[in-house]
């Protein structure tokens, strides 16, 4: 932990402000959720099927899943500062690319690349834990996850809006815009809150076995691992629900996808709140708890004969819920294991949740061939969400 200045905001010699982690962060799940009501569409303009397009999620999260942990490692060799501008601008080059490409593998691969926007989300993490506890940790993170909540919340909506008025593309021109404006923001405003001198990868390579022998590591790890699942469960199959099985219009699709957010704004507010008094084990588990219950309950109104849009997406709020109380408290466990390493963990773990996420949304695409398929979806998430709770078994001593 770096002892230091308290932050000010645009002053490039103190720690960044929370605003700033929240906007990088922020941009990382916007690049994820934006144009998930547009798939359909993209797919006929680009003259592919969905399957092929819904690698523009499935491959995404693969591909971020390598990225967290070379960038996890650059920061703590180089510093986070560097890493951070640096992938901000690789991340507006392929954006911009997107803008003019004409093929739908053309668009996968610079798709590829915009995965660097996932250094906004693995670095506000390590940030943090170079501040503060583990305790203290927790709580801010779940500060900075509550807002960055709204961007999936707001960001379908937007995505379906700009696509009925201006064809899919428009929403990548406002993705490229945002990160032009997050890279002056980081330019201005992050200080640096690595220790000088840190590990180069093959050094931190040695070091991992540290990480992957803890019980503990795995615990938090594997938590936040099968709780995001759901979610990215419900990433891989929603624009399947909401156009082929239930009707929905693009802007509709976008309103439905926003429901889980409104249940993580709620999870993380109270993880912010609460965290540091009660303990981040038993704040996980109370999410662990509520995402099952919700899902579950969520599957027997599916099978007892009534499946509609709003049993679906309004028992979604309750994964929502569950994974605000939930993953900032997993995270910030799976980064305090070896506070020393705490870019290289943050990324480690941030790749084990994002590689199991990029599974279960591919596996979500394959369950999805009919009206048979929502239930099956539901069954999915409800029994990840049991086993983020029973991960955190593997965190008692």
């Amino acid at each position: 932990m770096t002892a230091g200045p308290a932050p000010r905001f645009l002053d490039r010699a103190t720690p960044p402000h929370i605003a700033t982690l929240i906007s990088v962060s922020g941009l990382g799940a916007l690049n994820v959720s934006i144009f998930l009501p547009s798939l359909d569409r993209m797919a006929a303009d680009l003259g592919t099927d969905y399957a092929v397009m819904q690698l523009a999620v499935s491959g995404y999260l693969a591909t971020t899943a390598v990225l967290q942990i070379l960038l996890g490692a650059a920061a703590d060799r180089f510093g986070r500062r560097p890493v951070m501008l640096g992938a901000l601008a690789v991340f507006v080059a392929a954006t911009l690319g997107i803008l003019w490409t004409t093929t739908a593998w053309t668009f996968l691969v610079l798709r590829m690349v915009q995965g660097v926007a996932v250094a906004g989300i693995v670095l506000s993490r390590a940030v943090v834990r170079d501040m503060v506890g583990q305790a203290e940790a927790a709580s801010r993170i779940g500060y900075v996850t509550m807002g960055m909540a709204l961007v999936p919340m707001l960001g379908p909506v937007a995505g379906g809006a700009l696509d009925e008025g201006f064809g899919w593309r428009a929403s990548f021109g406002l993705l490229a815009g945002l990160g032009l404006a997050t890279l002056a923001l980081v330019a201005l405003d992050q200080g640096e809150t690595a220790r000088a001198g840190g590990q180069g990868l093959r050094l931190q390579l040695r070091q991992w076995p540290a990480l992957l022998g803890s019980r503990a590591f795995w615990g938090y790890t594997l938590c936040a691992a099968f709780a995001s699942g759901a979610f990215f469960a419900l990433l891989g199959g929603a624009s399947f629900v909401a156009g082929t099985v239930f009707g929905l219009s693009p802007v509709w699709t976008g309103l439905a996808l926003g429901t889980p957010a409104v249940g993580y704004v709620l999870g993380n507010f109270l993880s912010g709140r609460l965290s540091a008094r009660i303990g981040t084990d038993r704040m996980a588990a109370a999410g662990c708890a509520i995402a099952t219950f919700g899902m579950t309950a969520s599957l027997l109104v599916t099978l007892a004969g009534w499946p509609s849009p709003w049993v679906f997406f309004g028992f979604c709020a309750a994964l929502g819920l569950g994974n605000g109380l939930t993953l900032p408290n997993a995270l910030a466990g799976a980064v305090s294991v070896r506070p020393d390493l705490a870019g290289a963990a943050s990324g480690l773990s941030g790749a084990i949740m994002t590689a199991g996420g990029a599974i279960l949304a591919a596996l979500a695409g394959t369950l999805l061939t009919g009206s048979a398929g929502l239930w099956l979806l539901q069954a999915l998430m409800a029994a990840v969400s049991a086993l983020a709770g029973a991960a955190l078994l593997l965190v008692r001593r």
